[in-house]
């Protein structure tokens, strides 16, 4: 998903959707806030569930959309695409009445006579600007948070991948009336016009280059947003770590989606003594994963298009051209947007690829002997969206992770964190703002308001003229309470 800052005056939308079209949704859509905002929690609950039951039935689908688009593979848009769809709902169904209920909140003596509660109410009317590398997981998991939270909601995706956005319309429509939710399609021009109404929150998920905009855009009406973003995600495998773990699940991290992932490994560094050891566990696990020529492995797919393609292979380029030694792959054809699942050694922190996220099959790998330099350089840069740790150390384990900051850290693993349930998923400044997921993405739909009810007004006391009982009592309440 991108977006400019700001949009030319009467543009013209050579899209499907019209100007006409979106101030006509908009307008149904602010006129049901109050029904929206009325509706039970259960009536609520039974449109998430018919929503899961037409993903289900369209599993086919939403497999050929995302093969049309890039390529992926029919499994691997089962697991990453749909499932997560059908977890999130599935998490809601079990846990909405718990989350949306008030919180009492004990009333200390200095407010006797009085009761106070927390309850959560919607923020009214929601965006949501939904990227292309994961067009159908992203929108419709955020939508069943702001849904949940009774809200009205406007999602723009894509026009990377124009298959599943198209779908992702149809289903949408099939479930939900367009006064409560609607998928305006579309290109930049549109996001441009969408941009230009007035939201109560936006939720974006794209490059932190974009985010800043929206952000902007966002302060012209104090609109809220979360902002989920990426940058460089590191991966540490240290001396005592099972190399041939480590390898296999970086392999899943980088190279699913062919990197097209904010959460992906960005780049790893390996303990000096297991730097080779690593590097050939790599080459085993990619021909283990992919065969002899992943251009023909049907697991493997593609960037999404050929600009996207142009930039990855231009990191890479740049950096053999300064001395980076290719361990694997580095093979391309551009008439597929391919690029093999590429390893690159003798990598040096001026190199671009070490200044900008690759988004794309390409890995770092650079090598350490003292964990406070890589320590060093990690907190030198942006807080990453995550970070990983392969090591059989409890000891380096707690270091590391005490010692930097990130919006997730994983442990012998990559990436599932994204998937699992109770946890937050979200960064932290350059790498995002808020966080989304089950409880948590509730709260950042819902506005947490607090409701005070008092029988006798402890103000009674406090107000003038003031008397001698007046003074008696604030001495008593600096004293004692």
């Amino acid at each position: 998903m991108e977006a400019t800052a700001t949009a030319a005056p009467n543009i013209q939308i050579s899209t499907n959707t019209q100007l006409a079209e979106i101030l006509r949704i908009y307008d149904l859509q602010n006129k049901n806030l109050q029904n929206m905002k009325n509706k039970s929690i259960s009536d609520r609950l039974k449109k998430i569930k018919e929503l899961e039951k037409v993903v289900l039935e369209n599993r086919t689908q939403i497999q050929d959309a995302l093969y049309n688009d890039f390529r992926k593979a029919p499994l691997q848009t089962d697991f990453s695409e749909t499932y997560p769809v059908v977890a999130e709902s599935r998490l809601f169904n079990s846990n909405l009445h718990e989350w949306s209920e008030a919180h009492e909140v004990s009333t200390p003596i200095t407010f006797i006579g009085s009761n106070a509660k927390i309850e959560f109410e919607p923020k009214g009317r929601i965006l949501l600007l939904t990227p292309w590398n994961y067009p159908f997981q992203i929108p419709l998991k955020n939508l069943i948070a702001a849904y949940a939270a009774g809200n009205v909601v406007m999602i723009k995706p894509s026009e990377f991948t124009p298959h599943t956005s198209k779908l992702v319309k149809e289903i949408v429509a099939k479930v939900f009336p367009e006064n409560e939710v609607a998928v305006i399609t579309g290109d930049m021009a549109v996001s441009q016009e969408i941009l230009k109404l007035r939201y109560d929150h936006i939720h974006f998920t794209g490059s932190p280059a974009v985010g800043k905009i929206i952000m902007r855009i966002a302060s012209e009406n104090l609109t809220s947003v979360t902002l989920e973003l990426g940058g460089k995600s590191p991966t540490i495998v240290d001396e005592t770590a099972n190399i041939k773990k480590a390898a296999r699940n970086i392999i899943w991290s980088k190279y699913l989606n062919n990197g097209q992932t904010c959460v992906a490994s960005d780049y790893v560094y390996v303990h000096a003594s297991k730097k080779e050891e690593f590097v050939q566990q790599m080459r085993e696990q990619i021909k283990k994963a992919f065969g002899e020529n992943a251009q023909k492995d049907g697991a493997y797919c593609r960037m999404i298009n050929s600009k996207h393609f142009a930039r990855v292979k231009g990191l890479m380029d740049e950096a053999i051209s300064k001395g980076a030694k290719v361990e694997n792959g580095a093979t391309v054809d551009a008439s597929e947007n391919y690029i093999a699942p590429t390893v690159l050694s003798n990598v040096n922190t001026d190199m671009a690829l070490m200044k900008e996220e690759i988004f794309g099959p390409v890995l770092p790998v650079l090598t350490y002997t003292d964990i406070n330099e890589v320590l060093r350089f990690i907190n030198a840069n942006e807080k990453p969206l995550a970070l990983y740790i392969y090591s059989s150390s409890s000891k380096n384990q707690e270091f590391i992770t005490h010692n930097t900051t990130s919006g997730a850290v994983c442990i012998n693993e990559s990436m599932i964190h994204n998937s699992f349930p109770g946890l937050p998923f979200g960064g932290v400044n350059n790498s995002g703002i808020g966080k989304s997921h089950g409880l948590y993405g509730f709260k950042e739909f819902s506005n947490e308001k607090a409701v005070l009810k008092a029988w006798n007004a402890p103000s009674d006391l406090l107000t003038p003229p003031y008397s001698k009982i007046s003074q008696t009592l604030v001495d008593a309440m600096l004293k004692f309470l």
